[in-house]
């Protein structure tokens, strides 16, 4: 059964979503980020997403505050991300009590040191984040597209070990029109073993059957909850359903 995670993408403290990464179409929502949490948690899920926009912007964590908040307050796993590029990023993360941290764009600047966090910190908590538009790998909150292939990128770091990768298709994220299920079955097929998020584009209950049916480990979800097109009390099937992978 797929694992439900939800996002909470976070700015100044503010629930935040940001269409495509163009940070001149903002939307904020009228809702605590520990608030949101706790919903969450009440309806069975025990991970959360969250995303520190300002660090992924600026190339280093901002929101350490709110990841303490939820930390403290609910007994969430947390898979932080938002621009971790240093062991000391990761050590701080873990400190004010992130269970898990996803990083992109070092991945890509420096594939070694990525590479050699799956060992020194244990793959089951590096997540790769490997986003990307028309397949091309883009970084930096989206801001920077490069010319990697997403699944070139991705089988760098599973011959290296890499257990969980978070993929988005840019191109879908925030239309709530269905996510790449093209590019998810692709990536199962070539490599059968990884653990995929399968986040953008996400719009209903049925987006993550479709998702289920095709292996998918997990979802992660954001627009769609916070206006309504995903009730929480619809998923909880999933919730009560999912068991760890071995």
């Amino acid at each position: 059964m797929i694992k439900i995670i939800p996002s909470i993408s976070v700015m100044k403290g503010k629930v935040i979503r940001v269409q495509k990464a163009d940070f001149t179409r903002v939307t904020e929502y009228d809702v605590n980020p520990l608030e949101v949490a706790k919903k969450f948690e009440d309806h069975g899920i025990d991970q959360i997403h969250m995303v520190d926009l300002e660090g992924a912007r600026q190339g280093h964590p901002v929101n350490y505050g709110v990841l303490e908040t939820i930390a403290g307050y609910t007994n969430l796993k947390i898979d932080f991300s938002g621009g971790i590029t240093t062991d000391g990023d990761i050590s701080k993360a873990y400190e004010y009590g992130a269970s898990y941290i996803t990083a992109a764009s070092i991945a890509v600047a420096r594939r070694e040191l990525f590479a050699s966090w799956l060992l020194s910190y244990g793959r089951e908590k590096i997540t790769l984040g490997a986003d990307a538009l028309d397949r091309k790998i883009a970084i930096r909150g989206w801001q920077k597209d490069t010319d990697i292939d997403v699944m070139d990128h991705i089988g760098y770091f599973y011959d290296r070990g890499l257990k969980y990768v978070k993929t988005t298709d840019i191109a879908k994220d925030g239309e709530m029109q269905g996510p790449s299920f093209d590019l998810y079955k692709d990536l199962l097929n070539k490599y059968p073993s990884l653990c995929v998020l399968a986040s953008g584009g996400v719009s209903s209950v049925d987006d993550i059957e479709q998702l289920n049916e095709l292996g998918i480990w997990a979802v992660i979800f954001n627009k769609a909850y916070y206006e309504g097109k995903i009730k929480l009390k619809d998923i909880e099937r999933f919730t009560q359903h999912y068991s760890e992978p071995k």
